[in-house]
């Protein structure tokens, strides 16, 4: 198998991570993308490793499951997190991109690589590989045509999920006078504009955002919304306070102007290294544009925003994993074919390109005959790769990281944040251990 050609098809966070493995490794690869011929509802630019929904890749310290999952790919040598950290934006504790500059990076290197051959065109037959490996990592949004050929070599049903991607606003709309610049608990520096409302302003916004109109729905998005992320309008509509305990939380954010936490809370989040763009932080909607702008408009600091992106939903498409992956990413009844990304039913950026990091690295090493590398459930690698293949569930669902699916400490720590942190070094040190054992550089 050493001199065959590995065939990747998606040019997402999943299947460049899994590439750019596979090539530095000297096996070649053929990557097939459909942009720019065709793109999916979600997807605007032509560039590889698009970040469609926010630009943040979620907290960055260690005591966080998404931070210890990061720094493990930095420790098995991840292009996701090298372009990542090369373009990264300031957002307090958590590590957000310039999703521009982040995605031509990535393009950049996979294009560039003399191991990887990209090829612009849709995939729909799997067939036509034979023999030959192939690495599915067609995101969220599969195409039509792939999803039926998936659907009728596996047998299995898919299951669907929704997604919806927060608006961007210019900085120079926001109203300052309204707002003031810190992060939550002064954790980081002065890195979210936050947006004060008053109890009488947040019964206004409250009042008109359930009485919203939605964009039209069409059949598939009427059966679920995914709680990781709720559009705003759907969170608002399972009561008066719950976006008190979400993202208009005003805990650890008091007003400088008078000294005291506000009624709510709006956070913006920078999108680019300039801070002339913002995201407004958990304001996933599928409301109509011209009620995103009126709504969002009722917001003090918002009150004359300028929409540069209006807020977008879209289905998300994912295996039923267990029944039909193993451990390593491999399709259990046709193990030449494997999977990686959103798609197994891993959630989030981060999860992603993991996924595809680890399907790049036990492909490679299966092709050049050596074992196999072990990540065990007490590393967040491994904790993903058990989930996707032997979660016992009767109705599966996508999953984030976090410290509930890694393997707990043997004694009890009452205190959260240490015990998070004593898992985290524990986990680190096992994937360097992981790292010697099986010369993986």
């Amino acid at each position: 198998m050493q001199n065959k050609t590995v065939n990747v098809i998606g040019a997402g966070l999943a299947g460049c991570e899994c590439a750019y493995q596979l090539a530095k490794r000297g096996i070649g690869v053929r990557l097939y993308e459909m942009k720019p011929h065709k793109k999916t509802p979600a997807h605007s630019s032509d560039g590889f490793a698009e970040l469609v929904c926010s630009n943040s890749l979620r907290s960055d310290r260690i005591h966080n499951a998404a931070g210890l999952l990061k720094q493990e790919m930095r420790l098995l040598g991840s292009l996701i997190m090298r372009a990542a950290d090369k373009n990264s934006v300031a957002a307090g504790g958590a590590l957000a991109v310039n999703r521009e500059a982040f995605s031509k990076a990535v393009t950049r290197e996979i294009s560039g690589h003399p191991h990887i051959e990209v090829l612009s065109e849709e995939v729909t037959d799997l067939k036509r590989f034979g023999d030959e490996i192939v690495v599915v990592a067609s995101g969220p949004l599969t195409s039509a045509g792939l999803e039926e050929e998936i659907r009728s070599m596996s047998g299995e049903e898919y299951l669907h999920f929704f997604d919806a991607a927060a608006p961007i606003v210019s900085a120079a709309s926001i109203d300052m006078e309204h707002a003031f610049f810190a992060s939550r608990y002064e954790h980081g520096g002065d890195d979210y504009v936050n947006c004060p409302m008053t109890r009488e302003e947040y019964e206004v916004f409250y009042r008109e955002l359930v009485a919203a109109q939605c964009a039209q729905m069409h059949g598939f998005e009427k059966d679920g919304v995914f709680e990781g992320c709720m559009p705003i309008e759907t969170m608002a509509g399972r009561g008066h306070d719950t976006m008190l305990f979400g993202p208009l939380k005003p805990k650890g954010l008091p007003d400088p102007r008078t000294g005291r936490e506000p009624f709510a809370v709006v956070q913006l989040r920078r999108e680019d290294e300039s801070g002339s763009m913002y995201n407004l932080v958990g304001f996933q909607t599928h409301l109509k544009f011209s009620e995103q702008a009126r709504v969002f408009g009722l917001i003090p600091a918002l009150k004359h925003a300028e929409f540069l992106r209006y807020g977008v939903m879209h289905r998300n498409t994912f295996l039923n994993a267990p029944k039909m992956l193993d451990r390593y990413y491999r399709f259990k009844k046709q193990p030449n074919i494997r999977f990686a990304g959103q798609i197994t039913g891993v959630e989030g950026y981060v999860e992603s390109a993991s996924s595809g990091l680890m399907a790049g690295i036990f492909t490679a090493y299966e092709m050049l005959g050596k074992p196999l590398p072990e990540f065990s459930d007490d590393t967040a690698s491994g904790a993903l790769c058990n989930h996707v293949s032997g979660a016992v569930t009767p109705d599966f669902q996508p999953m984030n990281i976090n410290f509930g699916i890694i393997r707990p400490l043997s004694e009890k720590v009452r205190k959260k944040e240490e015990k998070n942190t004593r898992i985290a070094q524990r986990a680190l040190d096992r994937v360097r251990q992981t790292i010697e054992e099986f010369s993986i550089i």
